[in-house]
């Protein structure tokens, strides 16, 4: 899915464009076990929760595409016969009327969700009568070009908030206010089906981590009998470990800085262009850049073998995943340099005098601890 599809469906979650009647769940305490299930009708709420409870639920399509959102992939076979699509489906087809599937579902995420202490799952079930767009992009509301069906789960922990002090304006005085269950923002949760090219697609499921170290690999196996891509921070950290190891004494700043200002040229250039779908790079685009950056062939062989091994041989990767974009970080054992990364030239390496140095260009603006220096 794209992030103007996504922005289209999160529209949906607002209380005067919402077909959404009301939200199954269940209250599962920290020792996996099912407190309290409700289906609460969203008429009946107050307009406070009401507004409340659908914000939870579009959080569950926020974030970046390709770090907090991502594609889950079913095979056909998985399609035409598999039991976790089967499940999904009945949830779908019945509009969460189907207590057996419901029943069957909870159990299986309660079983393979690693979440510390209380939380709940919410299900919700919306029918987008979605709007037709011309090839010039212009969106006509009376005429539609299909019902998008789609069921919608959110899992949010529930937290004790802290003791407070409060003042009653009313009786104008101080009073304590006690710890109470809050409901967070929602940790995991996914979209089912897809709604890819604005249409249904049954092969696609759409899935939001908040974490980006970790998105509950057994929850995805056991709910779509597929795996999930490896998350954001652990794909930098093994992209920058390959470059390491595989580049060897070729790993040095220039090459990195060349790696970094290539990846986010072609992020400003694809959000330039206003390309709809999500910007990745392959093995081949990496190696091109170290090629370019006068890496010698060994290495970057080297590097392309390390790559299959650790993401897979057609893996791509989405380039702002692989390196900081808003910053350079020069770091040794006593000091760290933050440097914009439009003004990596700033900074070079040299040996002198059989000593090794970083090298920061340096005129005017010069502070330390916010006092002014005269160099």
């Amino acid at each position: 899915m794209t992030e103007k599809e996504i922005a289209e469906l999160r529209r949906r979650f607002r209380a005067d464009k919402s077909n959404i009647t009301h939200v199954r769940g269940c209250y599962v305490n920290e020792n996996r076990e099912i407190i309290s299930e409700f289906d609460e009708s969203i008429a009946m709420m107050g307009q406070e929760e009401s507004e409340k409870l659908l914000t939870n639920l579009r959080r569950t399509l926020s974030g970046t595409v390709g770090k907090n959102l991502l594609d889950i992939e079913f095979d056909t076979r998985q399609v035409a016969e598999g039991e976790a699509h089967r499940l999904l489906m009945d949830l779908r087809n019945s509009q969460l009327a189907d207590q057996n599937a419901v029943e069957r579902f909870f159990q299986k995420a309660i079983q393979t969700l690693e979440l510390e202490g209380n939380y709940l799952i919410l299900l919700a079930f919306d029918a987008y009568d979605v709007p037709y767009r011309s090839r010039d992009g212009m969106r006509q509301d009376d005429a539609s070009s299909e019902v998008f069906s789609y069921i919608l789960c959110s899992i949010c922990p529930v937290k004790l908030s802290k003791e407070a002090l409060g003042f009653a304006v009313r009786e104008n005085r101080f009073q304590n206010l006690n710890p109470d269950w809050v409901v967070a923002a929602p940790e995991t949760g996914f979209l089912f089906p897809a709604f890819d090219e604005r249409s249904t697609n049954l092969y696609n499921a759409l899935y939001y981590t908040k974490n980006l170290q970790e998105n509950q690999e057994r929850f995805v196996q056991e709910i779509f009998s597929s795996s999930v891509p490896m998350p954001a921070e652990r794909q930098k950290e093994s992209f920058q470990s390959i470059l390491g190891e595989s580049l060897s004494e070729d790993c040095q700043y220039q090459v990195v800085q060349t790696i970094q200002e290539s990846f986010r040229g072609m992020i400003e250039e694809h959000k330039a262009n206003k390309i709809e779908e999500p910007l990745v790079v392959s093995k081949e685009t990496v190696r091109q850049v170290l090629r370019h950056s006068g890496v010698a062939e060994e290495r970057v062989e080297q590097f392309g073998k390390q790559y299959d091994a650790v993401f897979g041989e057609d893996a791509q990767l989405s380039p702002g995943n692989l390196v900081d974009t808003k910053q350079m970080e020069v770091k040794t054992p006593d000091v760290t340099i933050r440097v914009n990364p439009d003004r990596g030239d700033l900074v070079e390496t040299r040996l002198i005098d059989g000593a090794r140095y970083i090298l920061i260009r340096a005129e005017e603006g010069v502070e330390v601890n916010g006092i002014s220096l005269h160099l």
